[in-house]
């Protein structure tokens, strides 16, 4: 059965990037994956860090944030037409990410110093359970499960993208704020990115040993994609909560 019969709310993980798993006697491993994983994670948490540090002096962090936040995008997209690149694209997409995650976070950093640990914790937490729930099964992948996962996550990232254009216009939008709306949307949020993870234990676990031996890059793409996503989310919220309460 083709992958391209197969969508996941991670655009990394489209039919694409697998169409010549067989041209490779080393196969994609679950192992790989995860030391490209952690690795990556290591770099955006010194990146973070240092720029953490330097929001403390009285540095601006907008241009960071934006930088970073267009260089991944752009470094995806060039993930997305060449992938037998990613080996050397994947590890550009992370440093950007580092930026992007260090100057969003910086606020909370400096403003409410034990936000974006606790952001963190949650995030593990949430991935581990997700992955037990996975494991044993008591949420199964369904094709009717991946529908609304994908139709979730394509909606919510419209309305980021329109609110983001918006905002260039001085036009008020209501996700951004602290109103319960705002809040709810963020919930909203985060349990879809949360439910994001399946999808992407989904297909490791289908194309493992399977897939040529480059795709862990893709799938440490994707994976980290995900997780950030999460992050961004939980740290929002509790920002939100923070400042009503």
């Amino acid at each position: 059965m083709s992958l391209r019969n197969f969508k996941t709310s991670n655009p990394v993980f489209n039919g694409y990037f697998w169409d010549d798993r067989k041209s490779s006697s080393k196969k994609m491993s679950v192992t790989g994956i995860f030391f490209k994983s952690l690795i990556g994670i290591i770099i955006i948490a010194i990146i973070t860090s240092y720029l953490w540090k330097l929001n403390e002096t009285g540095i601006s962090m907008q241009w960071f944030t934006l930088g970073g936040m267009l260089g991944a995008a752009i470094v995806s997209v060039l993930i997305s037409i060449r992938q037998h690149w990613s080996p050397f694209l994947v590890p550009l997409y992370i440093i950007a990410k580092g930026f992007f995650l260090g100057g969003f976070s910086a606020y909370a950093h400096r403003h409410y110093p034990e936000l974006p640990y606790q952001a963190i914790g949650v995030t593990i937490i949430t991935f581990f359970v997700m992955l037990l729930l996975y494991q044993l099964r008591i949420i199964i992948v369904t094709k009717k499960l991946r529908s609304v996962i994908i139709t979730a996550t394509v909606s919510i990232m419209v309305v980021y993208l329109i609110s983001w254009i918006l905002s260039f216009f001085g036009i008020k939008n209501y996700i951004w704020g602290n109103s319960w709306f705002a809040i709810a949307f963020n919930i909203l949020a985060a349990v879809v990115a949360s439910f994001a993870l399946l999808l992407d234990f989904d297909y490791i676990e289908r194309y493992k040993n399977r897939a040529p031996k480059y795709k862990e890059w893709i799938a440490t793409w994707g994976l980290l994609a995900t997780l950030i996503w999460l992050y961004i989310e939980v740290l929002r919220l509790m920002q939100k909560f923070a400042f009503r309460f």
